[in-house]
């Protein structure tokens, strides 16, 4: 079906342009008419040559699926109907690819499909989060609130793994520098220190030999340096992704110093968050946790949630396995067997992912704290190792005389 480029004047006067797909131009005047829009210009758009090479395509980002969950619950609250509401989306939306999503959606709903098994045509996007919560908005006639509890879930989903991710930036970006720079330091200025010491004679110190050697063995064997980087990054990867291994290395994530409460505490927060978002838009708990165990990105919590769901399923109440899973703070546990006790289950877990977000924030900046140190320190001894072990033989030298 082809796609037309319009203007139009809004009856506020104000003028508007976008995209529509329709088989012919009456048709999408007849639509902007219902939309209240009077068209100005109507005309084919010209055919994209890359339109069908997904990777040169703009990428639908989690920003976009808030916006488009923001607006759509907004329209739906105003009376409009669902599909008038995916077709003035669909309008406005300035990416292509995202575009073309709504379009297949609307056309899905308008085939007679539920609007929940439309977006499960796009898990990467819709996960299955989205898809049951919607589905519950179906059920429920409140899609108007599930959604905009969704785009205000994701909007704290989305600050959470911001902090997590600027946490590690530093340090990776730090230790990247380092690494260029001990490169550089290895590869052209200990030769010269090395010709220098040639030409002097004598035995060197065994800092400096050693500085030497290695300096010889990233200039003369790098090929073996290299080689032995990427067998254990694959050796690594194979190993991850099998059962056991996800399980031992997710297990000491969360046993390191300072990473491990971070990522325990960025966990707890997600799960809460995602719990009692679901039960407050009606999803059953069993559902709920099946999703949150897929989500959770560490398969020792989501073991854990499982465990959860088996208990509740012989009749046990939330909070007792998640004493016994050795992963959640009594704290958590506790608060928890409160919410349960007083039918107020959601609630409760919302104020504990709003302690838990307080707590990243926190680990965040102690982590950034500690970091600048530790790398300053990390610096200093192996830049400055290397710096001294090739003054040794000067000072050396210097002492004879």
């Amino acid at each position: 079906m082809p796609v037309f480029v319009w203007v139009g004047k809004t009856s506020a006067g104000k003028e508007q342009r976008g995209e529509m797909e329709a088989p012919d131009a009456s048709v999408v005047r007849s639509k902007l008419l219902r939309m209240r829009i009077t068209p100005k210009q109507v005309k084919k758009k010209p055919k994209d040559l890359f339109e069908n090479v997904s990777f040169l395509q703009p990428r639908v980002t989690s920003k976009d699926v808030i916006v488009f969950a923001r607006q759509f619950s907004t329209m739906i609250d105003a009376g409009l109907p669902l599909i008038q509401c995916l077709d003035i989306l669909e309008t406005q939306q300035d990416n292509k690819t995202f575009k073309k999503m709504i379009r297949d959606i609307r056309e899905s709903v308008e085939g007679g499909t539920t609007l929940a098994e439309a977006f499960k045509k796009y898990p990467k996007h819709f996960n299955d989060l989205f898809v049951h919560m919607v589905a519950a908005g179906e059920a429920g006639g409140i899609l108007d609130t599930i959604l905009r509890r969704l785009a205000s879930y994701m909007e704290k989903m989305a600050r959470l793994v911001a902090k997590v991710k600027g946490a590690m930036t530093y340090p990776a970006i730090t230790l990247a520098i380092s690494a260029v720079i001990l490169g550089i330091i290895l590869v052209f200025v200990i030769p010269t220190f090395q010709d220098l010491f040639a030409g002097l004679g004598g035995e060197l110190p065994l800092p400096t030999q050693i500085t030497v050697s290695l300096s010889n063995t990233v200039r003369h064997q790098w090929y073996l340096i290299l080689g032995g980087v990427i067998l254990f990054v694959v050796a690594f990867v194979g190993f991850y992704r099998t059962e056991k291994g996800k399980l031992i290395v997710d297990s000491l994530i969360l046993r390191l110093p300072v990473l491990g409460p971070l990522a325990r505490k960025a966990a707890i927060a997600k799960f809460t968050r995602t719990m009692g978002t679901m039960l407050s838009s009606g999803v059953s708990i069993l559902d709920a946790l099946d999703i949150v165990a897929k989500t959770s990105g560490n398969r020792k919590i989501e073991n854990a949630v499982y465990s959860i769901r088996s208990a509740i399923v012989s009749g046990q109440p939330m909070a007792e396995p998640m004493v016994e899973s050795g992963v959640f703070p009594p704290m958590v546990s506790q608060m928890t067997a409160v919410g349960e006790s007083t039918g107020a289950l959601d609630a409760m877990l919302g104020k504990i992912a709003d302690f838990y977000d307080e707590e990243v924030d926190q680990a965040v900046e102690n982590l950034t704290t500690l970091i600048e140190p530790l790398m300053m320190v990390f610096l200093g001894v192996v830049i400055g190792g290397i710096v001294i072990s090739m003054y040794l033989p000067i000072f050396k030298m210097a002492s004879l005389f």
